[in-house]
């Protein structure tokens, strides 16, 4: 069952815009990887930035987790954020047409 995770950014005071250019890289190589069927951030109106992602299972979505692009990310966004991501794995209860689920 395809699994949908939320990631929430809270970049520090003045760095949205280097939170932004350390998220984008990672955009193209996760979706290279096994079972990423949505991999996109935007932007929320108090400066958040919110990675929704799209997985086919669990197993695929826990072996990027501790993957490579992951790890470089982490590394990128080291010193950039002022909380740690908030991470939300949600499981879809779909509901009417196609248009009731991601």
């Amino acid at each position: 069952m395809a699994v949908v995770v939320t990631a929430i950014f809270t970049p520090k005071e003045g760095l949205h815009d280097e939170v932004v250019a350390a998220l984008r890289p990672s955009i193209a190589e996760v979706h290279q990887e096994p079972g990423c069927l949505l991999y996109a951030i935007h932007e929320a109106s108090d400066g958040r930035i919110v990675m929704i992602e799209k997985w086919q299972n669990v197993e695929l979505l826990d072996a990027h987790a501790v993957g490579d692009p992951v790890k470089r990310l982490s590394s990128r966004l080291q010193s950039l954020l002022r909380e740690p991501v908030e991470v939300t794995r949600l499981v879809p209860l779909p509901t009417g047409t196609h248009q009731g689920r991601l």
